[in-house]
């Protein structure tokens, strides 16, 4: 029997890009759209122009670096898109990206690479996500990312993507969770296994061999990093699209608080005037958003804390959305993020734990929705705990596995009320975060992806150059290679 990696390598290398549906193909451009805006709201940050002055301008000639210097800009603030399962992009679109030009690729071959990478990098995420590792933190998720990416991108067969995974895999990364809130090193968390990968593949093709069976073997991957392990999330291949689960950021920082975020802006128009007379905030929220609050709030120390710890701090947001009705790259650095008045109320912000919230969160598809339901009763115990329920009621929450993933939803809400000084109380409640898998972002991933590129790439080159940018990314499952060359040349240009 075929091992997983030989699986998803067979069906990944043989991938055309007629073959996906189309609303995965137009998913797949979106996605792309979406993960350029978060580059170029990067290479925006002080942080990003650090990455850029100590590692090279991205979409250089020398892909690998590019590559390494892509992830770091699009992991700087937290502002990379989402499917279930993981934070794929950074590896899944920023490989092919670096690799396009010299691998001679024209549009539908870059999509095909992008999409091919995706699924996979997504399934071997999907199969540990009921684990230590989740979100950003799972690393492991752009050891497949770049792999796949890069041997699709330059056609190097199935046996080297399995020679290259095993390899991959032998030595994969367990993150900090110190480093990770409480230090910059969070930026290159993507980054160092997309360079592991990608010599991984250097190394398979110089004939060295790699595990096969790397991931399901008893003293393998998922053994060490998953508590329930699902070898059958790899499954699925050309029937259940993870690429259907796509979600967009279109605000800097955790996913896990822009329901509150939304919430805080349908509120901004009542209280902005009276900011500085807010008096008490309460955020009530799921397990997701609560216990990212638990975790970044002791690296927190007002106007000097670290960017990571900015991005998912709860109280910075939504007090930075209730006072200026947005939430933008230039909050998260001076001279914005030296405000007193946001600090103020966001000293102010309580974050509850609200169980109906949490249900609802962990039920719907992604961010573990899925891969709870495909456990079945061994995962009643995830799901009695984040909802405060009985495993028996987990039990009979727990559907069955889900066949398809085209009605996804990330449901991840949150209920913000606003008291103030005069006794007066606001409040707002989001179930599902603009450019969060669900209904709305099916019917409009386009405008909202093509909206969070243009607007992060116009303070750089213009409004007029940054449509023109995500114009030809439309264009790319009919373009040639010089479009595909032009348009690489324009992202350059762009970011140097």
């Amino acid at each position: 029997m075929a091992t997983i990696t030989e699986q998803l390598a067979e069906w990944s290398t043989a991938l055309s890009w007629e073959a996906a549906p189309q609303r995965v193909r137009d998913l797949c451009v979106s996605q792309v759209l979406a993960h350029l805006g978060a580059l170029f709201g990067g290479a925006r940050h002080p942080m990003g122009r650090r990455v850029i002055a100590g590692f090279g301008r991205p979409l250089s000639d020398d892909a690998a670096r590019s590559a390494y210097v892509i992830a770091a800009l699009t992991m700087a603030l937290d502002y990379d898109d989402t499917v279930f399962a993981g934070h794929v992009s950074h590896s899944s679109v920023g490989v092919p990206l670096a690799y396009a030009r010299s691998a001679g690729l024209d549009g539908a071959g870059l999509l095909r690479s992008i999409l091919a990478a995706t699924e996979v990098a997504a399934r071997v995420t999907a199969a540990a996500t009921l684990g230590p590792f989740r979100g950003q933190t799972a690393a492991h998720t752009h050891l497949a990312g770049a792999v796949a990416g890069r041997c699709v991108a330059q056609r190097l067969g199935a046996s080297t993507m399995v020679d290259a995974m095993g390899i991959a895999f032998a030595q994969p990364p367990w993150p900090l969770n110190h480093a990770f809130f409480g230090s910059d090193a969070k930026l290159l968390t993507a980054s160092t296994p997309i360079r592991t990968g990608l010599d991984a593949v250097d190394a398979a093709r110089a004939g060295l061999r790699g595990a096969p069976g790397i991931l399901e073997h008893p003293e393998g991957f998922l053994a060490r990093f998953a508590t329930i392990p699902l070898a059958e999330a790899a499954g699925g291949l050309g029937e259940r699209w993870h690429t259907d689960t796509l979600s967009i950021k279109v605000h800097p920082g955790c996913a896990y608080i822009d329901g509150a975020i939304d919430a805080a802006l349908r509120l901004h128009g009542a209280v902005a005037a009276g900011f500085d007379q807010i008096s008490a905030v309460s955020v009530d929220a799921s397990i997701f958003t609560v216990g990212m609050e638990q975790r970044a709030a002791p690296y927190l120390s007002g106007p000097s804390s670290g960017l990571a710890a900015l991005n998912f701090s709860t109280g910075y947001s939504v007090a930075t959305a209730l006072l200026r009705g947005g939430l933008e790259v230039e909050d998260f650095a001076p001279p914005r993020v030296e405000d007193e008045r946001v600090w103020r109320v966001a000293r102010l912000v309580e974050v509850r734990h609200d169980a109906a919230l949490s249900r609802r969160a962990l039920l719907a598809t992604a961010p573990i929705g899925a891969a709870l339901r495909m456990a079945g009763d061994a995962a009643a115990g995830w799901l009695a705990a984040g909802a405060g329920i009985t495993e028996d009621e987990a039990r009979a929450l727990l559907a069955a596995p889900d066949p398809g993933f085209e009605a996804a939803e990330k449901a991840i809400g949150a209920r913000v009320r606003v008291a103030m000084r005069d006794g007066s109380e606001h409040a707002a409640e989001v179930d599902i975060a603009e450019g969060a898998a669900g209904p709305d972002t099916r019917a409009r991933h386009r405008e909202i992806s093509r909206t969070k590129l243009v607007g992060n790439a116009a303070p750089l080159v213009g409004e007029a150059a940054a449509a023109d940018i995500a114009d030809r990314v439309e264009r790319l499952p009919g373009a040639g290679t010089d479009e595909v060359r032009a348009l690489l040349d324009r992202l350059a240009n762009a970011l140097t």
